[in-house]
């Protein structure tokens, strides 16, 4: 029997003040007790709507991010998971909770480690440790594509329901989360020349505040994100997240199952008779525009004049990931909450008409890939949107001479 209306109300009244509590310094655990024993346990709904409630009253993202594991903290083993809906292997979210599992694994056993590190003597040899370490944590790099997935496919689903807020800083402490892990193997790649009390130091001020960071997301996802996501996505739109899946890959655990809903029309529609389109200055059918942009040596996209995307090519070797859920979502919401300024910027600039192209470059896993945005006006000078061209210029950048004679290249 579900809860009546009114008390549910009052009880998300009493958690919204409790949360402000603590960003006014409350400490998690004194806000614990209280939710203990004026709550008890919590659904976990009732978490989502809270904080989407408070950002959209005007609690600034930036700082529920910077208090996330405070609020993590306080509702841990608060949050009633007895309704969750289970999963059959193969569904997406199955997926994700072998990976969290296969994760944690992962960060018991550095853990295990670092605790022998904590017994190190000055005399004693610290390089087996050391690469133990750096194996383990090669292998949390792997989370990368967990948070992809969450980020590229879950996320576009939740927003057409209107849960803007709570992925938004969900996706802001991933990209913390990878940050850590960055640092955390730079200070692993110069271990070699560190003595025992230097690699102390560096394990508590780098290598521990990454594990906890990736476990605290763990509990996040499993007690908060998952069960959410279960009550409001539709089978068909879960289908489509497992169809997609394998378009960005897996982290530490590979599907041995696939799923399918039980529901009608969930494979692909029959193609429909090619259509001709004609331009000013010539024409293709549907199949050969297809392949045209298959092909083109760039990544296009295209964001309309209300800032939706409605279009990205499908290049099998693209630089930044695109899934057919990124269709139809707001283009503030494909982009780190770190960068969402900047986005901003350049559509009001485009938009107004202050600006018409802004560019980009930077170094990726050693390419060097330049990033455009084009205005896209009418002949009347009316904005249409924005077109976003990426490409990898490694090997453009490295031609000298001249190159006259016929040359066939599989690169």
């Amino acid at each position: 029997m579900s809860e009546p209306t009114d008390n549910l109300q009052q009880k998300k009244a009493l958690l919204k003040h409790l949360i402000l509590q603590l960003h006014q310094g409350q400490s998690a655990a004194t806000i614990k007790q209280q939710l203990i024993r004026l709550l008890g346990k919590i659904p976990y709904n009732l978490v989502v709507e809270t904080e989407q409630e408070l950002i959209a009253e005007g609690l600034p993202t930036q700082e529920v991010l910077k208090l996330c594991d405070v609020h993590g903290e306080a509702l841990k083993g608060v949050v009633d998971l007895s309704k969750v809906k289970p999963v059959p292997p193969g569904h997406p979210v199955h997926t994700f909770q072998q990976e969290n599992a296969a994760l944690k694994k992962e960060i018991s056993k550095i853990k295990m480690v670092l605790d022998k590190i904590g017994d190190l003597s000055s005399k004693d040899d610290i390089d087996p440790l050391w690469s133990n370490l750096q194996l383990h944590f090669n292998n949390i790099l792997e989370v990368d594509k967990h948070y992809r997935r969450k980020e590229n496919l879950l996320f576009p689903y939740l927003e057409k329901y209107g849960i803007t807020g709570p992925p938004t800083v969900m996706w802001g402490k991933d990209d913390e989360i990878r940050n850590l892990l960055k640092g955390a193997i730079e200070s692993l790649q110069a271990g070699s020349a560190l003595d025992a009390e230097e690699v102390k130091a560096v394990s508590d001020w780098s290598l521990k505040p990454a594990i906890t960071a990736a476990d605290e997301m763990i509990y996040k996802e499993e007690e908060i994100l998952f069960p959410m996501c279960l009550d409001t996505l539709t089978e068909q739109e879960w289908f489509e997240i497992a169809q997609q899946s394998g378009e960005i890959g897996y982290c530490l655990y590979d599907p041995k199952e696939s799923w399918k809903p039980k529901v009608k029309n969930t494979g692909r529609s029959k193609k429909k008779k090619l259509d001709k389109i004609s331009l000013h200055t010539g024409g293709f059918d549907l199949e050969e525009l297809s392949a045209i942009f298959k092909f083109l040596p760039a990544d296009i996209t295209f964001v309309d004049k209300d800032d939706t995307v409605r279009f990205f090519s499908d290049n099998p070797n693209r630089i930044f990931d695109r899934n057919r859920a990124v269709l139809g979502r707001k283009v503030q919401f494909c982009h780190p909450p770190s960068s969402v300024h900047i986005v901003q910027k350049i559509l009001n600039d485009f938009r107004s008409g202050r600006q018409n192209r802004a560019a980009f470059w930077i170094n990726l896993q050693g390419k060097f890939i330049h990033i455009e945005y084009f205005a896209l006006r009418n002949n009347a000078g009316e904005y249409l949107g924005t077109l976003e061209v990426t490409q990898d210029l490694t090997g453009l950048r490295k031609l000298e001479g001249e190159q006259k004679l016929l040359n066939y290249s599989n690169d």
